[in-house]
């Protein structure tokens, strides 16, 4: 074991600040998509769509940016700028215009829906931004890179992953964790999560809680767009990848579970990240062999339960 850690131990280190970097991204997608679903009870295949969608504006607004002389801290907030005008825009539009109409539907026309949704903008991305990848690494370039200490090496890691990425999500967690057990509004949805019918029948205007969640999962999904647009080219189809791993984590923590996602995006981050460097033939298939793995022992999910149903 000494013998291959001494020999492994720098890519090792490589891989788990890798991991660490790609969970964080994976989770901001990932509890958005848990918390709409816990909520609306609708799976949104079209929240990968707002991931890209949230990049590319990031980008774009981003070059703008730097085209008109703007020093390169300023890509942070440009960042957060590009999550907030895609969530309050794309998700009040989907939830009050198409959501809406269906929350009484089948599951199935649900999906379907969904999925014609998330045709739809993978179309108008390539209208909007063409085909060719489409880079801004301002705010990584400007934060540049740290030495990290493992074992008895050193690994140059860029302090935009090591500290951005985690840190952005575990205020997201502790925020959100927060919000929802702390605040008179966070109270109201997860009564609406619990008891739908009856929360209405107590006066609570379940379309605002609806609106405001669907905006809020919409927000988050932008956002990890947004952190993740320095740290790759944005390509047709980014979203439709990220979206897929998304329901792998989801599916891992369970339906609804919002802290669960963030162990499940973790689990599936460092099994990815470790089979890239040492099992790279095998990368694709990790996060769902964990998956799949959970779901034999544990059918609902990490965190899941057991809901009754009416009938």
């Amino acid at each position: 074991m000494a013998e291959w850690f001494a020999d492994n131990g720098l890519l090792l280190g490589l891989a788990l600040l890798d991991g660490l970097a790609y969970a964080a991204l994976v989770f901001m997608v990932a509890v958005g998509l848990n918390l709409v679903f816990g909520v609306l009870r609708i799976l949104n295949v079209a929240h990968g769509s707002l991931f890209a969608i949230g990049g590319y504006t990031a980008a774009s607004l981003g070059a703008f940016a730097a085209a008109r002389g703007l020093p390169d801290w300023m890509a942070l907030p440009v960042l957060l700028l590009a999550a907030v005008i895609v969530g309050g825009i794309a998700g009040p539009l989907i939830e009050r215009f198409l959501l809406r109409r269906i929350y009484s539907e089948e599951p199935v026309l649900q999906l379907l829906v969904t999925f014609a949704l998330f045709m739809i903008l993978e179309d108008v991305q390539k209208l909007v931004w063409g085909v060719q990848p489409l880079h801004h690494d301002a705010a990584m370039r400007w934060l540049g890179t740290v030495d990290v200490p493992f074992g008895t090496d050193v690994i140059p890691f860029t302090a935009y992953q090591l500290y951005v990425l985690p840190g952005v999500a575990l205020i997201t967690l502790v925020g959100l964790a927060w919000f929802l057990r702390r605040t008179l509004t966070g109270r109201v949805i997860v009564a609406v999560t619990t008891d739908r019918e009856a929360a209405t029948a107590m006066g609570i205007d379940a379309k605002k809680i609806f609106l405001l969640t669907f905006t809020f999962g919409a927000g988050l999904a932008a956002l990890g767009g947004a952190l993740a647009s320095p740290t790759a080219a944005l390509v047709p189809g980014v979203g439709a990848g990220t979206m897929v791993l998304s329901f792998a984590v989801v599916a891992t923590a369970g339906l609804g579970q919002v802290e669960g996602a963030a162990i499940a995006a973790l689990m599936i981050g460092l099994g990815r990240s470790i089979a890239v460097y040492f099992l790279p033939e095998a990368e694709v298939l990790v996060p769902y062999i964990i998956m799949v793995g959970v779901l034999l022992v544990r059918p609902n999910g990490l965190f899941g339960v057991t809901e009754t149903r009416r009938i």
